[in-house]
């Protein structure tokens, strides 16, 4: 009895010392967030240019447009901002398939790989590199076997690596091609997951404005429109991507456990996303005057979705793979 007492000591111990120590981590990493947040001033990016026509095409994400085309909680985005292809993020591919559902989606859509100028990834994490191979081995993948992309130049928001593409580490705004820029990396710390840089791009679209395309968003919606500002005298015209905002339920779970409600809003347990929180989101890009929004569902509810639909009316569009969102 005293020994089986010691090990139920100990296990409860040790479960104490792990909660102390991811509290600990999220309160120093909230502050260090902060701190690199109030110290990162930059000037206008005035030679970006603008483009005439900008199309986000979904290649990965929960929903399709088509019965033919595969959905995953991931994302990918081919952008087309007039003469230059971006791949945004590359899909999670969760069971490592080749061809993988992304590869599978580009070949339906008739999208070819020698098309791709760029490769832009928002944040290493797993849903968006590839799988949580990739995000383990710091790279990022587009299949479940290697693909020689050489020639290609990946912009990533922390060191990463790639047999074959060239890889330059963004460490603050920068246009990546006319019309097109990086809002640059900005850090986040999430409880379960710990610190993240993620990174967004700004499309500038002449006659209309700034459009933001977003990952996961976890730097927070409002530090990322402020960032847009800082860096541009346009206004802000639209914003496509995920927020992050699984209040009613999660697109994947693990015994029974909500993994993105649990641990990819960034908070901590005894502070759960609320209804009243995206309601808030919601009010915030109202008074942006935001003329196109469209939501994620990879990492957001069915209730949050509806929400958004409901707030934006015919300036909200569905983000479905394989249905083309322009701005012209």
């Amino acid at each position: 009895m005293k020994a089986k007492q010691a090990i139920a000591f100990g296990l409860g111990g040790f479960a104490a010392a792990a909660a102390g120590g991811l509290v600990a981590r999220f309160y120093l990493g909230r502050r260090r967030a902060d701190r690199e947040w109030a110290a990162a001033r930059y000037p206008k990016l005035e030679d970006v240019g603008a483009v005439k026509r900008l199309t986000i095409l979904p290649l990965i994400d929960w929903y399709t447009a088509r019965e033919d085309l595969a959905g995953e909680p991931g994302v990918s985005y081919l952008v087309e901002a007039d003469d230059t292809t971006i791949l945004f993020d590359v899909g999670y591919n969760v069971r490592g398939e080749h061809p993988s559902p992304l590869l599978r989606n580009l070949e339906a859509l008739g999208v070819n790989l020698e098309d791709l100028g760029y490769i832009v990834i928002s944040h290493l994490h797993c849903d968006h590199v590839g799988g949580m191979r990739c995000q383990r081995r710091r790279t990022f993948a587009l299949s479940g076997e290697p693909l020689d992309l050489s020639g290609m130049t990946a912009f990533v928001p922390e060191p990463m690596t790639h047999p074959t593409a060239t890889v330059e580490v963004v460490e603050e705004p920068r246009g990546i091609a006319p019309g097109v820029a990086t809002i640059g990396p900005i850090g986040r710390a999430l409880f379960f997951l710990g610190w993240v840089e993620e990174q967004s791009l700004a499309v500038n679209v002449a006659g209309k404005g700034i459009v933001l395309v977003v990952g996961c968003g976890h730097q927070g919606v409002r530090r990322i429109t402020d960032r847009a500002e800082m860096l541009f005298d346009e206004p802000l015209y639209g914003l496509i991507g995920g927020l992050h905002l699984p209040v009613t339920a999660s697109r994947e779970t693990l015994l029974g456990i909500p993994l993105q409600r649990l641990a990819g809003t960034g908070r901590p347990p005894w502070s759960p996303l609320r209804k009243s929180d995206v309601e808030e989101v919601l009010a915030y890009l109202n008074g942006k005057g935001l003329r196109l929004v469209g939501l994620s569902a990879h990492d957001s509810c069915d209730w949050t979705l509806a929400a958004f639909r409901e707030a934006f009316g015919p300036a909200y569009r569905e983000v479905r793979v394989g249905e083309r969102i322009t701005v012209t």
